[in-house]
């Protein structure tokens, strides 16, 4: 194998035996082999785009095959097959749609080539992964916008379980895609690298509008973190619809349900506090779920990423479902279209297990979302313009288990009490439980929510610059100190880029599948600096540098 798609791959470099995130080397070449036979649709799909055909059902399907290949997604090599041979059959079913002689005479290879003989599969998966790119900076740039492409499927796939699609989106994947099978020039790449930041845009913003008009915005709400009486059931990962149908098919059942780690904003929405079970948030980072879910005693919805190799000591009472899945653990299927999903045996054995084991106690604030925050923008301006805050510093994007990421913790600590954090992620936990006081009853920490949520960042951002009259956002007291893991930060960071963002520091390194010569340009155009002198960063933050 070989990946570096993850801030924690080997040395900083590539994973080239097992994935330190846990996944088989066998695991990681079939996910290539996944992503390359959607490149095959993808080159179909421009085809049939110029001759008038609609692709939203194979956007659709690519956005979801996508989300299945994210870090700490799926580790079944089983299901990944089944999504190989499923991509097969969206391949051929769109080239059939096509009109006689508008294919290429030199078709490439992931638009022709097929088995279902497992051995013939992996064979093929390790011909056609990351390396068989030979240039690396053509490398650097494919692998830059495949990742972020990534972050738009998870993203825009969320977004659709909701009933809100943009076929647009599903257009710029299947272009990108096909993309990376074209000889293209380093401007062409980089320019659709920024079309990828311009499109993760939009799709944060679909997704924002899926979550607020189906759930409320998101309010200013305290979440207990500790524990009660009752059995419970914990959800993690991020997926609202799966929360919303927990929480019905639980209600009247004598069982809580607690939210974990990404699903911690779900207590923020207003659909979700009318119910009475939904008990808190249980535990904190998605790497520490090796301990906190088996304390947990009861079961563990896993609904999308951020799954670690299971212990057998919570084995079997382990569910993932959507895009999760993980060898030996139970797997709650799709719903079907106009249905429910069918959790009747999670809630089955929860009723035979006891009380979570208490982890800690008291409460977090959170629901600062661009709602929230814009309803408090004259406090907010007024703070600014009376000198009580000085800076703004943008925390946002994922947590880790890499040693140098108690960075963020100590950049929260070391920042002046007229600094005020914003955040939206798992990122927020090296830091939100932590007493750094408010200013003026502005809470110290502004959490948005998950890492999607980062558009309200951005909508937080771009408001205070209309109403500071600035020509340029960078002129704002607002500095960014990224912490990123997986594809979807790598999403938020072209975004971020996109947007116009300047002098971003970024950790705990900077990502591996960025050439020296790819790095500089990031470097040179959007003066992108490594996140690493905690006393040094924020004095240049404070400074405005």
């Amino acid at each position: 194998m070989f990946c570096f798609q993850c801030q924690e791959t080997m040395k900083n470099t590539g994973c080239t035996f097992n994935g330190m995130c846990g996944k088989k080397g066998r695991t990681a070449d079939l996910m290539d082999l996944l992503v390359y036979v959607t490149k095959g649709i993808s080159v179909f799909g421009e085809i049939a785009k110029k001759n008038g055909i609609t692709c939203k059902k194979y956007g659709a399907f690519i956005t979801e095959a996508l989300f299945m290949t994210i870090t700490n997604a799926n580790f079944d090599e089983a299901r990944i097959i089944g999504e190989i041979k499923e991509a097969f059959k969206m391949r051929n079913e769109l080239k059939s749609s096509l009109p006689a002689g508008s294919l290429p005479k030199d078709l490439h290879d992931s638009m022709s080539w097929y088995s279902e003989k497992y051995d013939e599969l992996v064979a093929k998966a390790l011909e056609v992964g990351v390396l068989s790119t030979k240039n690396e900076d053509a490398r650097s740039l494919r692998e830059l916008l495949v990742y972020g492409v990534k972050g738009i499927a998870a993203y825009a796939h969320h977004a659709a379980v909701l009933g809100y699609e943009d076929e647009a989106i599903y257009d710029f994947v299947i272009k990108a895609l096909a993309s990376t099978t074209k000889d293209l020039s380093v401007d062409d790449m980089v320019a659709l690298v920024m079309e990828a930041g311009k499109t993760a845009v939009t799709t944060m913003a679909l997704l924002d509008k899926a979550n607020t008009s189906t759930y409320g915005s998101p309010e200013i709400t305290k979440v207990n973190i500790g524990v009660r009486k009752n059995p419970g059931i914990l959800i993690s990962g991020h997926d609202l619809k799966d929360m919303e149908e927990l929480l019905k098919q639980t209600e009247g059942t004598g069982i809580d349900i607690y939210t974990h780690s990404e699903m911690l904003p779900a207590n923020y929405y207003p659909a979700f506090k009318k119910y009475k079970h939904l008990a808190g948030n249980y535990g904190s980072s998605w790497w520490k779920q090796d301990v906190e879910f088996d304390k947990f005693n009861g079961p563990i919805l896993m609904t999308t990423n951020c799954i670690v190799p299971v212990k057998d000591s919570y084995k079997d009472r382990i569910f993932t479902t959507g895009a999760a899945g993980y060898p030996g653990v139970k797997h709650v299927p799709d719903r079907k279209e106009g249905g429910k999903k069918d959790f009747s045996e999670i809630i089955a054995l929860a009723k035979k297990c006891k009380a979570p084991t208490e982890l800690e106690t008291g409460e977090i604030v959170g629901g600062f979302a661009h709602n929230q925050v814009l309803a408090l923008a004259d406090k907010v301006i007024e703070a600014v313009k009376s000198g009580a805050v000085k800076r703004f510093v943008v925390m946002a994007g994922c947590d880790g288990r890499h040693p140098t990421r108690d960075y963020f913790t100590k950049i929260a600590e070391a920042l002046p009490k007229d600094a005020i954090i914003l955040t939206a992620g798992c990122a927020k936990y090296r830091y939100n439980k932590l007493k750094l006081g408010d200013i003026g009853g502005i809470p110290r920490v502004l959490d948005a929510g998950q890492c999607n949520d980062s558009y309200s960042l951005a909508v937080i951002a771009l408001k205070l610059q209309e109403v500071f009259k600035l020509k340029d956002l960078n002129e704002l007291p607002l500095s960014f100190d990224i912490a990123w893991y997986e594809q979807k930060a790598v999403c938020v960071l072209l975004a971020l880029l996109y947007l116009g963002v300047k002098g971003m520091r970024l950790g705990p390194t900077l990502p591996a599948f960025l050439s020296p010569n790819v790095a500089k340009v990031l470097v040179d155009k959007f003066n992108i600096k490594l996140a690493a002198d905690v006393q040094k960063d924020v004095a240049a933050m404070m400074a405005g540098a």
